[in-house]
């Protein structure tokens, strides 16, 4: 290290919807779930992260359960603060570079951002004493950390399913093309799982259980080449009130997403469709490239694949391809210059 680095610390931050990722100086040192306990009367945190998890739906009135990023932006400022600071404190490394006399942070962002949710991040950056902050969007981030050259004069289409949000763009020369944000993505699914166990199977389950039943058995189609076996589901009878549990297929899980899946295709189908010939030409070449958690539902790269009859390919590191993508950014900043959202 150089003597005068500890002047320059770089910070890269994901602010995902279920996830929160921080690089420091290259390295992954949090990768946590975006969620915290705060007791309602004294405003004490009791917990972040994985351990604020573990108590979903297992807390009493006094204690709530915050998720403060909501969509893919901060939905409640106060929240999203002290989960960063008590994550921060957890590492000395960090916390050091944190009151350190200057240092960059990028924070990667919703490409549909309004001017109130950008300023919303950049107001949290700075509490957080960062003295230089840059903004990226989601999609060229991901792009970047799975290996694109986004500054090609060529078309790349990327399809970010994160868990509020699925960014979909197309890129070329560092700009964004085409795109949206679709606030259908992995939350949603979770919620559709929950909503058909309950509907069909009467049996009411919690999101860790929904959460856990998309991990294990999720599927975009029903003929997969390895299909995953039946996993057993616990919740509450709703007829009879008492705890139960049943088998569920990926077959079920498949039907219960099948229509937020077909609103993903659409908003796909619907960007392709604006984008100019030659571009159109550079996508059929290149393809799609499928990143975030959402990502990894078995047989997405196939079905998605046959809707658009346009090679699909899943990245190397889909959940962490946003802040390896923001942190590259941030080690060349002139280089990378025009990709960073312009300030207004």
């Amino acid at each position: 290290m150089g003597f005068f680095d500890f002047l320059n610390q770089k910070i890269a931050i994901d602010l995902g919807t279920s996830n929160t990722l921080i690089i420091h100086n290259g390295k992954i040192i949090i990768d946590k779930p975006s969620i915290i306990t705060i007791h309602q009367i004294t405003g004490k945190i009791i917990a972040v992260g994985k351990e604020a998890g573990m108590m979903r739906g297992k807390i009493n009135k006094n204690i709530k359960t915050i998720y403060p990023f909501n969509n893919g932006v901060i939905s409640n400022f106060d929240a999203a603060e002290k989960m960063l600071k008590t994550f921060i404190k957890k590492f000395p490394t960090l916390n050091s570079a944190i009151f350190s006399t200057s240092y960059n942070m990028i924070i990667s962002i919703p490409c549909a951002s309004t001017e109130v949710e950008m300023r919303a991040v950049q107001e949290s950056a700075r509490r957080l004493n960062a003295k230089q902050i840059f903004l990226i969007p989601e999609p060229i981030a991901a792009a970047l950390g799975s290996g694109i050259d986004v500054l090609e004069p060529k078309g790349n289409m990327v399809v970010d399913i994160g868990g509020g949000t699925t960014e979909i763009a197309v890129i070329s020369l560092g700009r964004i093309i085409s795109g949206q944000s679709v606030k259908v993505a992995g939350n949603v699914f979770n919620e559709d799982i929950i909503q058909y166990v309950r509907e069909s199977r009467n049996l009411h389950i919690g999101e860790s259980m929904a959460e856990k039943i998309k991990i294990k058995i999720g599927a975009a189609m029903d003929n997969l080449s390895t299909p995953p076996l039946p996993i057993n589901a616990e919740g509450r009878d709703m007829l009879t009130g008492k705890p139960k549990q049943i088998k569920l297929s990926h077959k079920e899980v498949r039907k219960s997403i099948d229509t937020s899946i077909m609103q993903i295709e659409n908003a796909i189908i619907e960007t392709l469709s604006e984008i100019p010939p030659e571009i159109s030409s550079d996508i059929y070449s290149t393809g799609i490239l499928l990143t975030g958690g959402g990502s990894m539902l078995r047989g997405l790269d196939e079905r998605l694949s046959k809707v658009t009859e346009l090679p699909v390919h899943l990245g190397d590191h889909p959940l962490k391809a946003v802040v390896k993508g923001s942190s590259k950014v941030l080690k060349n900043l002139d280089l990378y210059k025009s990709v960073l959202v312009k300030k207004k």
